[in-house]
């Protein structure tokens, strides 16, 4: 495998490290952008639809790009360094990933021709109360009375919840089996209430009453599988975004120990709090490398490979995204507990990406069930 960037993914690294570099090299404009409702700029986001972020990973048909996988983690790497706030985990990869894969060519074009124009919202409603990381539905059940489908149950919590403009939502069908709907956030029967989250984003409880909804793709059909695989693509692309967090917590750290001072000497002089640097250096290389391997098996892999793959770089990214993140604050000292500095909001999102779609007690689980899959092999002499 060859994992070198060629000139054009490198210039798309640095058009958006420019763009987002911009609105959030001060940590202080983050801050103010996420005291407020929706949680992100929204002139931001137009910005990057008009870059063609928004539309990257779509087809040019649907009014997207085009683009692989390679150049969506680009750009979730790029918004990881500075924490953008902006949704495009949630909105463009994991609940446009659904639209474009499931979805029929008029959907497409006018769901994510939207997107991509920055003139719309996604949200993925799939999460349940009282379940955890599932693919398919139970709590929210589907109807269908003469070809007019509605929607009842709850889903929570909804990123973006109460700002999106159309909700993904998987329901349990009448003939067993989970399919998706698009409901769209005016739709009558539908109660939003949004709150925010602890790295600052947006959520949401998200009721439904008898909703009307419309079914994403074929009327009737179980998605669940094809739930899944874009499920383990959102795992993947929150790796790379962690990735950049926890490159910019480790360059924020190892720039505080080389200049604050105790008892005449910068920090870095002490041995122990250069070697708990090199660890934290340690950890990212090994959840870089398994993000980067990750994202390749996307490009070729079956959805069982890229279902394997999305598990292992989790996995090792939410371990190392812990360890950086405490590492982070106690190396700084009090200042890293403070609202005002940037390292806390990086252990935030931090924790935030590991719990979004799983942690890694739900991933290494996951692995250790398939142990007895691989055949035996002999030890080495």
């Amino acid at each position: 495998m060859d994992f070198t960037y060629d000139e054009e993914q490198q210039a798309l690294r640095e058009a958006v490290r420019g763009l987002v570099g911009k609105a959030y090299s001060d940590y202080e404009q983050r801050r103010q952008t996420v005291a407020a409702d929706p949680g992100f700029d929204e002139a931001q986001w137009g910005r990057m639809a008009e870059m063609g972020l928004l539309g990257l990973p779509f087809s040019e048909d649907d009014g997207g790009v085009g683009a692989g996988p390679v150049e969506i983690s680009v750009v979730a790497e790029e918004l990881g360094r500075v924490v953008a706030p902006e949704p495009y985990l949630t909105s463009v990869v994991w609940a446009g990933g659904l639209v474009s894969a499931v979805g029929t060519a008029e959907q497409r074009a006018e769901v994510l021709g939207a997107l991509s124009a920055g003139q719309s919202v996604l949200a993925p409603a799939l999460a349940e109360p009282g379940r955890r990381w599932t693919d398919d539905a139970t709590e929210v059940t589907a109807g269908e009375d003469g070809g007019a489908w509605t929607l009842t149950g709850t889903k929570e919590p909804v990123p973006q919840g109460a700002r999106a403009d159309v909700l993904v939502v998987s329901a349990m069908l009448p003939s067993g089996g989970t399919g998706l709907f698009l409901v769209p956030g005016d739709a009558a029967g539908l109660t939003r209430t949004g709150y925010a989250t602890h790295d600052g984003g947006r959520a949401a409880k998200v009721t439904f009453e008898a909703t009307p909804a419309t079914p994403l793709g074929e009327p009737g059909a179980d998605v669940a599988a094809s739930i899944a695989t874009v499920t383990d693509l959102a795992r993947i692309m929150a790796c790379n975004e962690a990735v950049g967090a926890m490159e910019t917590a480790l360059r924020t750290t190892s720039a505080y120990l080389t200049s604050r001072k105790q008892f005449g000497v910068t920090l870095n002089t002490f041995q122990a709090l250069t070697f708990r640097a090199a660890d934290m250096y340690i950890s990212l290389e090994l959840a870089k490398s398994l993000a980067v391997w990750a994202t390749m098996v996307v490009a070729s892999g079956s959805p069982a490979e890229i279902a394997e793959a999305a598990r292992r770089a989790s996995l090792q990214v939410a371990r190392a995204g812990r360890h950086i993140g405490q590492e982070a604050i106690q190396l700084h000292g009090g200042i890293g507990m403070t609202a005002e500095y940037s390292i806390g909001a990086y252990t935030s999102r931090l924790t935030f990406l590991d719990h979004l779609l799983g942690d890694a007690t739900f991933h290494l689980r996951a692995l250790a069930a398939t142990v007895g899959d691989h055949a035996e092999v002999d030890p080495l002499p």
